[in-house]
């Protein structure tokens, strides 16, 4: 049955109903899709003195067009926020938490890893859930305005120069730390020390983990991205190339911003009444003394283009090779049972009609087998194994450019290769270095059309809203996979889940 199709690219929905490829193009002429609230964006921020002032000069600058140089054809420049989304983003903000880079460098120079992380990360959780207590009007998003200190010295492989470290006192190995928490001490003292090594040593993950109970959005933002110019290298030059990429940045953050609040930018056209996809999530669970403890999740993506995260239970999920992953029967009927009741909560209690549930690697028998009952008869659950092609690539008999993006080869009814990534006509371009790598799709479960399935692995490619790419290479169920598990697995349990997607990026 091998044979060689074009699937045509997908088109999104903006405003008036208006239908075009590329989410610039249609932001810049037909405005979002749904409206946000009609009060614009009421955010708060905290940084320092400095970072703060960069950020509202960065939203005053973003009140107008945003150009980029030397200017471009293939794609509009930023048109200035209220112009695109129609409501209003105000220079002042709702709140503002200001502190000095010398409370800060406190715990950002603290040599333990750990300890450095968490106290910093709480440096900020804490001013800012004290502000929400406290404050009769609430902002509805938190920018996180990062100091370059935080960005290099908070993520795990980081390490404080030893001129500028910071020794104190309750630290511990890793390992002692994992025993004090199934084990605790007779002293309480050194219980308390043992908490912050049950955290990733990852500022971001840790930000995003410890407001996930208290439903708190952030947007985390480096000082360096919203004014390259000040940042500058030995030679004097900027230390971040970002001055021709200011556009794109304005672009990427705003819709982010916009998502975040409450609007939609974009939806895809044509998704079938009564169909969701299910990405399954595995991350591995570092703390866990068990070689095999993973934490396992579920991202749902509704018709309407939203997403919701779920959260399972850490288990011995990792069998055999390192990355693979499988549930049990009764775990895995217990994970997609949540996401079919969040679907019936949003749709008058209607289960959905289909239910493509992606993964990594294939399904096992005790998976559908869990999969299978908590559909019942009224869902058709199909199993998609999404994966790159590690030995297999598509290339044109003449020219420069790669294959176009959409070309599909399909093997057997169950089969095929598709290419996320490669020529793109609107843009006259391929806006990539490498030669593209097809994602290797099989129908591992249940029954449908593949060529429905690769259609439906295109179009999500384009649900990214956490910024403004024509098309990312992987569809939006497995994209942020890693992203959404190192936050569930930043930290201890986090009670209140599920929560919807616009917290976890």
């Amino acid at each position: 049955m091998k044979s060689l199709i074009h699937i045509p690219e997908p088109t999104l929905v903006f405003g008036l109903g208006q239908c075009v490829e590329d989410p610039r193009d249609g932001l810049s002429l037909f405005g979002p899709y749904d409206p946000a609230q009609t009060f614009g964006v009421r955010y708060g921020l905290i940084g320092t003195k400095a970072g703060i002032e960069r950020m509202c000069q960065w939203i005053e600058k973003i009140q107008k067009p945003v150009y980029d140089e030397p200017l471009t054809r293939l794609r509009p420049p930023f048109p200035g926020f209220e112009a695109v989304f129609g409501v209003p983003f105000p220079v002042k903000p709702t709140v503002k938490i200001e502190f000095s880079e010398a409370d800060l460098s406190k715990y950002v120079h603290i040599g333990d890893r750990h300890k450095r992380t968490y106290e910093t990360a709480g440096f900020f959780t804490q001013r800012i859930i004290d502000a929400v207590r406290n404050e009769e009007n609430r902002p509805e998003l938190w920018f996180i305005i990062a100091p370059e200190d935080v960005y290099k010295y908070c993520r795990p492989q980081s390490a404080v120069e030893k001129e500028q470290r910071i020794t104190v006192e309750g630290t511990m190995k890793p390992s002692e730390a994992r025993r004090l928490i199934s084990e605790p001490d007779l002293f309480a003292d050194r219980n308390q020390a043992a908490t912050a090594y049950q955290f990733d040593p990852d500022f971001r993950n840790q930000i995003k983990g410890r407001l996930l109970s208290h439903g708190i959005l952030t947007q985390i933002v480096r000082e360096s991205t919203l004014a390259p110019q000040d940042f500058l290298n030995k030679a004097g030059k900027p230390t971040r190339h970002l001055e021709k990429l200011q556009s794109e940045i304005a672009w990427n953050l705003s819709s982010a911003i916009y998502y975040k609040i409450g609007g939609r930018p974009w939806k895809l056209k044509g998704v079938r009444e009564g169909v969701c996809y299910v990405g399954l999530v595995f991350k591995r669970d570092e703390k866990n003394p068990n070689p095999q403890a993973a934490c396992c999740a579920a991202q749902m993506f509704l018709d309407s283009g939203d997403g919701v995260v779920f959260k399972g239970n850490v288990g011995p999920w990792m069998t055999g090779k390192r990355g693979h992953f499988h549930l049990t029967t009764h775990a895995a009927n217990e994970l997609l049972t949540q996401a079919i009741e969040a679907y019936r909560a949003k749709h008058d209690g209607k289960a959905p009609k289909e239910l493509f549930v992606h993964g990594k690697v294939k399904f096992n028998e005790a998976e559908w087998h869990g999969f299978k009952e908590a559909a019942g008869s009224k869902t058709n659950v199909v199993g998609v194994k999404i994966a790159d092609a590690e030995d297999f690539r598509l290339f044109r008999e003449a020219g420069s450019m790669p294959a176009i993006r959409g070309l599909a080869w399909l093997q057997d009814s169950n089969n095929g290769y598709l290419l996320t990534k490669g020529f793109i006509p609107r843009l006259q371009t391929y806006p990539g270095k490498e030669v593209p790598r097809p994602l290797q799709v099989e129908i591992c479960g249940g029954e449908a059309s593949l060529e429905t399935v690769l259609q439906d692995v295109l179009a999500l490619t384009k649900l990214n809203y956490n910024s403004c790419k024509f098309a990312d290479g992987v569809p939006v169920t497995l994209k942020f996979a890693d992203a959404v598990g190192e936050v569930l697995i930043s930290g201890p349990t986090v009670p209140n889940a599920p929560l919807p997607f616009r917290h976890y990026i």
